[in-house]
């Protein structure tokens, strides 16, 4: 048995009620100014005022002792929506858009996601891991301990069931926790340009019950947007893969109103994300349904668009989550710390809102409340030590990142 305590910290977190944070619930923060974390084989045993742990630990033979120094420390970030496994990146898409061509008309010209599929296919499964560790070890050094990965570049099973096999190696051969989701229904492939609903039935008939017999991913997602799939194909589809034990996510009204949101509140999926266009009656209804929001700013500012109604959401009593959406496109971007600054500052969420958000409602996103997310006895040990007296250092310190050191099941990985 291995016994670590870590005390003259500085601790905060939020606490799990058993729900995603909703409303005023998001912005409470347990703080012990100088707390104390004992635990036992990588998980929290017990977490308090450094007085009360250290009065309650006689039973345990602590193999290693550390004194923190009063440094701040925070849960591990939970980073629920990626699209960390690509081959190539789309540096001179990216120049496309600042000149003024929207995305959706790169995406007609056969560029964006289109682009990525042919990628995959040109590289061995070997490259594709390659590529895609060395951007997971760059989230994990700036804070990220958990993360989501996404299928979706493949658009046809045999790539799709390569990227799946990639993604679950990452969860093996890195320190990271990382749940794989299924996205064959990210774009419509040329073959399919002209009859889209045959690629519908296609993902439904051929793809999800491989990809449920393959037993990597847990999640269905899919890209409800105009010029992608309509609502009624994001329905058949959703409830195709509940139907198969899948848990339901869903791109929703990123460029257009579309109705996505109003769908994610109808199936009750886990959560919606991107809703940069989502009207509120839709949102409102999330919230009823549990679903969560899933806010991506660093897309907004890379597309230059503006920002999710996050204070809002968060007012209408809807639970919101912050990530990345890494991917070679729209948002070339792993790293939270940047995500919580954009959250407070351009979506005027308060700190203690946008580290729930990074960790706790992002735990629930995807489904490892039980795990990670906040900092109390029974989850993972996985902590970050932050340069600064708060968590407002995340916000405060532009263009850098203020995660000093991360731990991994009480192990420093980073």
């Amino acid at each position: 048995m291995t016994v670590k305590l870590y005390r003259n910290a500085r601790i905060f977190t939020p606490q799990d009620p058993g729900h995603p944070l909703r409303g005023k619930e998001q912005g409470k923060i347990r703080e012990y100014s100088k707390g104390a974390i004992l635990a036992v084989n990588g998980l929290i045993e017990k977490i308090g005022d450094e007085s009360e742990v250290l009065h309650s630990i006689s039973a345990y033979a602590v193999n290693e002792e550390r004194d923190m120094g009063g440094a701040c420390v925070i849960p591990g970030f939970v980073d629920p929506h990626t699209h960390l496994c690509f081959a190539k990146r789309r540096e001179d898409e990216f120049k496309m858009r600042l000149d003024g061509l929207p995305y959706l008309e790169i995406l007609k010209r056969g560029g964006g996601i289109l682009s990525s599929v042919n990628a995959v296919k040109s590289v061995t499964e070997e490259e594709l891991f390659f590529a895609t560790k060395k951007l997971a070890l760059s989230a994990l050094a700036k804070g990220t301990t958990t993360i989501e990965i996404k299928s979706g570049y493949g658009l046809d099973l045999e790539l799709e069931l390569k990227m799946l096999s990639v993604i679950s190696r990452i969860s093996r051969e890195t320190p990271l926790d990382v749940v794989p989701t299924f996205m064959g229904a990210h774009a419509v492939p040329v073959e399919y340009k002209e009859r889209p609903d045959d690629f519908v039935d296609l993902i439904i008939n051929e793809m999800l019950p491989k990809v449920r017999e393959q037993g990597i991913a847990e999640f269905c997602d899919i890209f409800c947007e105009e010029g992608v799939f309509s609502v009624a194909q994001s329905r058949k589809i959703l409830n195709a893969a509940r139907e198969m034990g899948f848990g339901l996510k869903i791109h929703a009204d990123e460029v257009h109103d579309l109705g996505g949101a109003g769908l994610a509140a109808e199936l009750g999926v886990r959560s919606a994300e991107h809703l940069l266009a989502a009207a509120e009656e839709n949102l409102r209804a999330m919230g009823r349904a549990g679903s969560i929001a899933v806010l991506l700013p660093a897309t907004a500012y890379s597309l230059k668009k503006p920002y999710a109604k996050g204070r809002e959401m968060i007012d209408w009593e809807v639970p919101v989550a912050l990530a990345t959406d890494c991917n070679p496109g729209s948002c070339f971007c792993e790293s939270v710390p940047f995500i919580f600054g954009l959250g407070v500052m351009n979506m005027d969420m308060t700190v203690e809102e946008a580290l729930s958000a990074a960790t706790l409602n992002a735990a629930y996103a995807i489904n490892r409340q039980h795990k990670v997310g906040s900092l109390e006895p029974g989850k993972q040990a996985d902590f970050l030590v932050l340069d600064g007296e708060t968590p407002t250092t995340l916000a405060y310190h532009v263009g850098s990142t203020s995660v000093l050191e991360v731990h991994k099941l009480a192990e420093r990985v980073a």
